[in-house]
Protein backbone atom coordinates (compact mmCIF):
# COMPACT_ATOMS: atom_id res chain seq x y z
CA UNK A 1 0.00 0.00 0.00
CA UNK A 2 2.85 2.34 0.93
CA UNK A 3 4.68 1.42 -2.30
CA UNK A 4 1.53 2.17 -4.28
CA UNK A 5 1.16 5.58 -2.66
CA UNK A 6 4.83 6.37 -3.28
CA UNK A 7 4.51 5.30 -6.92
CA UNK A 8 1.39 7.42 -7.34
CA UNK A 9 3.09 10.42 -5.76
CA UNK A 10 6.16 9.96 -7.93
CA UNK A 11 4.00 9.68 -11.06
CA UNK A 12 2.09 12.83 -10.09
CA UNK A 13 5.32 14.70 -9.45
CA UNK A 14 6.68 13.55 -12.79
CA UNK A 15 3.54 14.68 -14.60
CA UNK A 16 3.66 18.05 -12.82
CA UNK A 17 7.28 18.50 -13.86
CA UNK A 18 6.44 17.54 -17.43
CA UNK A 19 3.56 19.99 -17.51
CA UNK A 20 5.75 22.72 -16.04
CA UNK A 21 8.46 22.05 -18.64
CA UNK A 22 5.91 22.09 -21.46
CA UNK A 23 4.35 25.30 -20.23
CA UNK A 24 7.81 26.86 -19.93
CA UNK A 25 8.62 26.24 -23.60
CA UNK A 26 8.79 29.67 -25.23
CA UNK A 27 6.69 30.57 -28.25
CA UNK A 28 7.85 32.77 -31.09
CA UNK A 29 5.27 34.49 -33.31
CA UNK A 30 6.54 35.19 -36.82
CA UNK A 31 4.56 37.46 -39.14
CA UNK A 32 5.36 36.69 -42.75
CA UNK A 33 3.98 35.99 -46.22
CA UNK A 34 1.43 33.27 -46.93
CA UNK A 35 1.38 30.85 -49.84
CA UNK A 36 4.59 29.14 -50.88
CA UNK A 37 6.62 31.13 -48.34
CA UNK A 38 4.54 29.78 -45.47
CA UNK A 39 4.91 26.26 -46.84
CA UNK A 40 8.70 26.59 -47.12
CA UNK A 41 9.03 28.00 -43.61
CA UNK A 42 6.78 25.47 -41.92
CA UNK A 43 8.18 22.44 -43.72
CA UNK A 44 11.85 23.22 -44.32
CA UNK A 45 13.03 26.16 -42.21
CA UNK A 46 11.20 26.38 -38.88
CA UNK A 47 11.52 22.75 -37.62
CA UNK A 48 15.33 22.85 -37.36
CA UNK A 49 15.25 26.09 -35.35
CA UNK A 50 12.50 24.78 -33.07
CA UNK A 51 14.53 21.66 -32.33
CA UNK A 52 17.81 23.49 -31.77
CA UNK A 53 16.31 26.10 -29.43
CA UNK A 54 13.44 24.14 -27.83
CA UNK A 55 10.94 26.75 -28.98
CA UNK A 56 7.52 26.64 -30.60
CA UNK A 57 7.12 28.93 -33.61
CA UNK A 58 3.66 30.10 -34.64
CA UNK A 59 3.57 31.35 -38.23
CA UNK A 60 1.18 34.27 -38.79
CA UNK A 61 0.60 34.68 -42.56
CA UNK A 62 -0.23 37.94 -44.28
CA UNK A 63 1.11 40.28 -46.94
CA UNK A 64 3.33 43.21 -45.97
CA UNK A 65 0.42 45.61 -45.61
CA UNK A 66 -1.43 43.17 -43.34
CA UNK A 67 1.58 42.56 -41.12
CA UNK A 68 2.40 46.26 -40.85
CA UNK A 69 -1.22 46.90 -39.88
CA UNK A 70 -0.92 44.26 -37.12
CA UNK A 71 2.13 46.05 -35.74
CA UNK A 72 0.24 49.33 -35.74
CA UNK A 73 -2.83 47.82 -34.10
CA UNK A 74 -0.76 46.14 -31.39
CA UNK A 75 1.49 49.12 -30.67
CA UNK A 76 2.87 49.08 -27.11
CA UNK A 77 1.59 45.49 -26.66
CA UNK A 78 3.11 43.72 -29.63
CA UNK A 79 2.24 40.04 -30.05
CA UNK A 80 4.53 39.38 -33.03
CA UNK A 81 8.20 38.71 -32.28
CA UNK A 82 9.73 38.71 -35.76
CA UNK A 83 8.31 40.12 -39.01
CA UNK A 84 9.13 39.73 -42.69
CA UNK A 85 8.09 42.63 -44.94
CA UNK A 86 8.85 44.05 -48.37
CA UNK A 87 11.53 46.72 -48.16
CA UNK A 88 9.19 49.72 -48.53
CA UNK A 89 6.89 48.71 -45.65
CA UNK A 90 9.93 47.63 -43.60
CA UNK A 91 11.37 51.14 -43.77
CA UNK A 92 7.99 52.35 -42.50
CA UNK A 93 8.09 49.82 -39.67
CA UNK A 94 11.53 51.10 -38.66
CA UNK A 95 10.37 54.72 -38.94
CA UNK A 96 7.31 54.02 -36.77
CA UNK A 97 9.49 52.42 -34.09
CA UNK A 98 8.29 48.82 -34.45
CA UNK A 99 11.72 47.21 -34.96
CA UNK A 100 14.30 46.50 -32.28
CA UNK A 101 18.00 47.12 -32.78
CA UNK A 102 19.83 44.17 -34.32
CA UNK A 103 22.28 42.48 -31.96
CA UNK A 104 25.76 42.12 -33.38
CA UNK A 105 26.58 38.68 -34.76
CA UNK A 106 29.20 37.21 -37.14
CA UNK A 107 26.64 36.51 -39.87
CA UNK A 108 26.06 40.22 -40.48
CA UNK A 109 29.67 40.60 -41.61
CA UNK A 110 29.03 38.12 -44.44
CA UNK A 111 26.18 40.11 -46.02
CA UNK A 112 26.36 42.14 -49.22
CA UNK A 113 26.18 45.93 -48.63
CA UNK A 114 22.62 46.26 -49.99
CA UNK A 115 21.37 43.97 -47.20
CA UNK A 116 22.27 46.46 -44.46
CA UNK A 117 19.06 48.51 -44.52
CA UNK A 118 19.48 50.03 -41.06
CA UNK A 119 20.63 49.03 -37.58
CA UNK A 120 17.11 47.66 -36.97
CA UNK A 121 16.28 45.78 -40.18
CA UNK A 122 18.13 43.64 -42.64
CA UNK A 123 17.41 42.26 -46.10
CA UNK A 124 16.76 38.53 -46.18
CA UNK A 125 16.56 37.98 -49.93
CA UNK A 126 16.53 39.92 -53.17
CA UNK A 127 14.65 39.71 -56.44
CA UNK A 128 15.32 41.92 -59.44
CA UNK A 129 12.94 44.24 -61.27
CA UNK A 130 13.82 44.20 -64.95
CA UNK A 131 12.47 43.25 -68.35
CA UNK A 132 10.57 40.10 -69.32
CA UNK A 133 10.05 39.11 -72.94
CA UNK A 134 8.43 36.34 -75.01
CA UNK A 135 11.40 34.66 -76.67
CA UNK A 136 9.31 32.97 -79.36
CA UNK A 137 7.54 36.20 -80.31
CA UNK A 138 10.83 38.07 -80.56
CA UNK A 139 12.41 35.32 -82.65
CA UNK A 140 9.46 35.17 -85.07
CA UNK A 141 9.53 38.96 -85.45
CA UNK A 142 13.28 38.91 -86.09
CA UNK A 143 13.94 41.10 -83.05
CA UNK A 144 17.04 40.88 -80.86
CA UNK A 145 16.51 40.32 -77.13
CA UNK A 146 16.00 43.58 -75.21
CA UNK A 147 19.10 44.76 -73.37
CA UNK A 148 18.10 48.20 -72.09
CA UNK A 149 15.28 49.95 -70.28
CA UNK A 150 14.98 52.09 -73.41
CA UNK A 151 13.41 49.09 -75.19
CA UNK A 152 10.18 50.24 -73.54
CA UNK A 153 10.30 53.37 -75.71
CA UNK A 154 10.74 51.44 -79.00
CA UNK A 155 7.72 52.04 -81.25
CA UNK A 156 8.03 48.49 -82.61
CA UNK A 157 6.41 47.46 -79.31
CA UNK A 158 3.44 49.81 -79.59
CA UNK A 159 0.55 48.34 -77.56
CA UNK A 160 2.60 45.21 -76.87
CA UNK A 161 3.98 46.22 -73.45
CA UNK A 162 2.62 45.70 -69.93
CA UNK A 163 3.89 47.54 -66.86
CA UNK A 164 2.43 47.41 -63.34
CA UNK A 165 1.08 50.73 -61.98
CA UNK A 166 2.81 52.88 -59.37
CA UNK A 167 0.83 51.15 -56.60
CA UNK A 168 3.00 48.12 -57.37
CA UNK A 169 6.75 48.20 -56.64
CA UNK A 170 7.58 47.12 -60.20
CA UNK A 171 5.77 50.16 -61.59
CA UNK A 172 7.25 52.48 -58.98
CA UNK A 173 10.75 51.27 -59.79
CA UNK A 174 10.11 51.78 -63.51
CA UNK A 175 9.40 55.44 -62.73
CA UNK A 176 12.56 55.69 -60.63
CA UNK A 177 14.73 54.06 -63.28
CA UNK A 178 13.50 56.41 -66.02
CA UNK A 179 14.10 59.36 -63.70
CA UNK A 180 17.69 58.22 -63.21
CA UNK A 181 18.23 57.56 -66.92
CA UNK A 182 17.18 61.13 -67.63
CA UNK A 183 19.20 62.95 -65.00
CA UNK A 184 16.73 62.69 -62.12
CA UNK A 185 16.39 60.68 -58.93
CA UNK A 186 13.97 60.06 -56.06
CA UNK A 187 14.41 63.69 -55.07
CA UNK A 188 13.95 64.91 -58.68
CA UNK A 189 11.25 62.70 -60.16
CA UNK A 190 10.03 65.01 -62.95
CA UNK A 191 12.34 63.54 -65.65
CA UNK A 192 10.91 60.11 -64.90
CA UNK A 193 7.33 61.24 -65.36
CA UNK A 194 8.23 63.12 -68.52
CA UNK A 195 9.84 60.03 -70.06
CA UNK A 196 6.99 57.72 -69.08
CA UNK A 197 4.28 60.05 -70.35
CA UNK A 198 5.92 60.92 -73.68
CA UNK A 199 8.04 57.87 -74.55
CA UNK A 200 6.77 54.80 -72.70
CA UNK A 201 3.01 55.19 -72.19
CA UNK A 202 2.17 55.20 -75.95
CA UNK A 203 3.54 51.65 -76.14
CA UNK A 204 1.70 50.31 -73.06
CA UNK A 205 -1.34 48.11 -73.60
CA UNK A 206 -1.98 47.53 -69.88
CA UNK A 207 -0.84 48.93 -66.54
CA UNK A 208 -1.36 45.57 -64.88
CA UNK A 209 -0.78 44.96 -61.14
CA UNK A 210 -2.03 41.35 -60.98
CA UNK A 211 0.53 38.56 -61.55
CA UNK A 212 -2.29 36.33 -62.81
CA UNK A 213 -3.46 38.91 -65.34
CA UNK A 214 0.11 39.61 -66.42
CA UNK A 215 0.54 35.90 -67.07
CA UNK A 216 -2.64 35.88 -69.17
CA UNK A 217 -1.46 38.86 -71.22
CA UNK A 218 1.69 36.97 -72.14
CA UNK A 219 -0.02 33.65 -72.75
CA UNK A 220 -2.72 35.20 -74.98
CA UNK A 221 -0.08 36.99 -77.03
CA UNK A 222 -1.44 40.42 -76.12
CA UNK A 223 1.96 41.57 -74.84
CA UNK A 224 5.47 40.44 -75.68
CA UNK A 225 7.47 42.72 -73.37
CA UNK A 226 6.93 43.79 -69.76
CA UNK A 227 8.48 45.13 -66.60
CA UNK A 228 8.36 42.33 -64.06
CA UNK A 229 10.25 40.61 -61.27
CA UNK A 230 12.79 37.82 -61.70
CA UNK A 231 10.78 35.54 -59.42
CA UNK A 232 7.53 36.11 -61.32
CA UNK A 233 9.24 35.37 -64.62
CA UNK A 234 10.71 32.16 -63.22
CA UNK A 235 7.28 30.99 -62.08
CA UNK A 236 5.83 31.48 -65.57
CA UNK A 237 8.89 29.95 -67.26
CA UNK A 238 8.52 26.82 -65.11
CA UNK A 239 5.16 26.18 -66.81
CA UNK A 240 6.97 25.85 -70.12
CA UNK A 241 6.05 29.29 -71.46
CA UNK A 242 8.86 30.87 -73.57
CA UNK A 243 9.65 33.84 -71.33
CA UNK A 244 13.01 35.15 -70.21
CA UNK A 245 14.14 37.70 -67.64
CA UNK A 246 16.63 40.42 -68.61
CA UNK A 247 18.95 42.40 -66.38
CA UNK A 248 19.13 45.67 -68.38
CA UNK A 249 22.61 47.00 -69.08
CA UNK A 250 21.86 50.10 -66.97
CA UNK A 251 21.12 47.79 -64.05
CA UNK A 252 18.02 46.10 -62.66
CA UNK A 253 16.25 47.44 -59.59
CA UNK A 254 16.48 45.49 -56.33
CA UNK A 255 13.33 44.47 -54.49
CA UNK A 256 14.24 43.25 -51.03
CA UNK A 257 12.49 40.97 -48.60
CA UNK A 258 13.42 42.24 -45.15
CA UNK A 259 13.25 40.98 -41.58
CA UNK A 260 13.41 42.58 -38.14
CA UNK A 261 12.92 41.65 -34.48
CA UNK A 262 9.96 43.50 -32.97
CA UNK A 263 10.36 45.94 -30.08
CA UNK A 264 9.04 45.28 -26.56
CA UNK A 265 9.70 41.64 -27.28
CA UNK A 266 9.05 38.94 -24.68
CA UNK A 267 11.42 36.65 -26.57
CA UNK A 268 14.04 39.21 -27.52
CA UNK A 269 17.05 36.89 -27.54
CA UNK A 270 15.29 34.13 -29.49
CA UNK A 271 14.01 36.69 -31.96
CA UNK A 272 17.54 37.91 -32.62
CA UNK A 273 18.73 34.33 -33.04
CA UNK A 274 15.92 33.54 -35.47
CA UNK A 275 16.82 36.55 -37.64
CA UNK A 276 20.46 35.41 -37.66
CA UNK A 277 19.39 31.87 -38.53
CA UNK A 278 17.41 33.11 -41.55
CA UNK A 279 20.59 34.76 -42.83
CA UNK A 280 22.66 31.56 -42.58
CA UNK A 281 23.88 30.03 -45.86
CA UNK A 282 21.74 26.91 -45.41
CA UNK A 283 18.50 28.90 -45.05
CA UNK A 284 19.54 31.31 -47.78
CA UNK A 285 19.92 28.31 -50.07
CA UNK A 286 16.44 27.04 -49.18
CA UNK A 287 14.95 30.46 -49.87
CA UNK A 288 16.64 30.59 -53.26
CA UNK A 289 15.38 27.11 -54.12
CA UNK A 290 11.79 27.60 -52.95
CA UNK A 291 11.15 31.36 -53.26
CA UNK A 292 13.60 32.48 -55.97
CA UNK A 293 15.05 34.99 -53.49
CA UNK A 294 18.65 35.78 -54.31
CA UNK A 295 20.95 35.22 -51.32
CA UNK A 296 22.22 38.27 -49.45
CA UNK A 297 24.82 36.19 -47.59
CA UNK A 298 28.00 36.20 -49.68
CA UNK A 299 28.99 32.79 -48.27
CA UNK A 300 25.95 31.07 -49.85
CA UNK A 301 26.84 28.63 -52.62
CA UNK A 302 24.07 27.69 -55.04
CA UNK A 303 23.96 24.90 -57.59
CA UNK A 304 24.29 26.29 -61.13
CA UNK A 305 20.67 25.46 -61.99
CA UNK A 306 19.42 27.49 -59.01
CA UNK A 307 21.97 30.28 -59.41
CA UNK A 308 20.70 30.91 -62.95
CA UNK A 309 17.21 31.73 -61.63
CA UNK A 310 18.01 34.38 -58.99
CA UNK A 311 20.22 37.44 -58.50
CA UNK A 312 23.41 35.75 -57.35
CA UNK A 313 27.05 36.51 -56.76
CA UNK A 314 29.07 39.62 -55.95
CA UNK A 315 29.02 41.19 -59.43
CA UNK A 316 25.31 40.69 -60.15
CA UNK A 317 24.24 41.86 -56.70
CA UNK A 318 26.51 44.93 -56.94
CA UNK A 319 24.85 45.91 -60.23
CA UNK A 320 21.37 46.05 -58.68
CA UNK A 321 20.01 49.52 -58.00
CA UNK A 322 18.41 50.18 -54.63
CA UNK A 323 15.48 52.44 -53.77
CA UNK A 324 15.65 55.39 -51.38
CA UNK A 325 12.51 54.39 -49.48
CA UNK A 326 12.79 57.27 -47.01
CA UNK A 327 12.08 59.66 -49.89
CA UNK A 328 9.66 57.36 -51.71
CA UNK A 329 7.44 56.72 -48.70
CA UNK A 330 7.17 60.47 -48.13
CA UNK A 331 6.42 61.35 -51.77
CA UNK A 332 4.49 58.31 -52.98
CA UNK A 333 0.99 59.69 -52.41
CA UNK A 334 1.77 62.79 -54.46
CA UNK A 335 3.41 60.69 -57.17
CA UNK A 336 0.39 58.39 -57.27
CA UNK A 337 -1.95 61.33 -57.86
CA UNK A 338 0.29 62.58 -60.65
CA UNK A 339 0.53 59.09 -62.15
CA UNK A 340 -3.24 58.70 -62.18
CA UNK A 341 -3.70 62.10 -63.84
CA UNK A 342 -0.92 61.99 -66.39
CA UNK A 343 0.32 58.42 -66.98
CA UNK A 344 -2.73 56.14 -66.73
CA UNK A 345 -5.20 58.38 -68.51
Amino acid sequence: MIKTRLATAAFAACMSLTALTASAQPTLYVGSYGGSTQTAFEKSIIPAFEKAHDVKIVYVPGNSTDTLAKLQAQKDKEELNVVLLDDGPMYQAVQFGFCDKLADAPVYHDLYPLAHMSDKAVALGVVATGLAYNTDAFRKAGLPPPTSWTALTDRRFSQKIAIPPISNTYGLQTLLMFARLNGGSETRIAPGFDALIKQVAPNVLAWEPSPGKMTELFQDGDVTLAVWGSGRVLTLAQTGFPIRFVYPKEGAMALLTAVCPVVQNRQAELSQQFVQYLLSPQVQTLLAQTQAWGPVNSKTELAPAVAATVPYGKDQIANLKTTDWAVVNEKRADWTNQWNRQVER
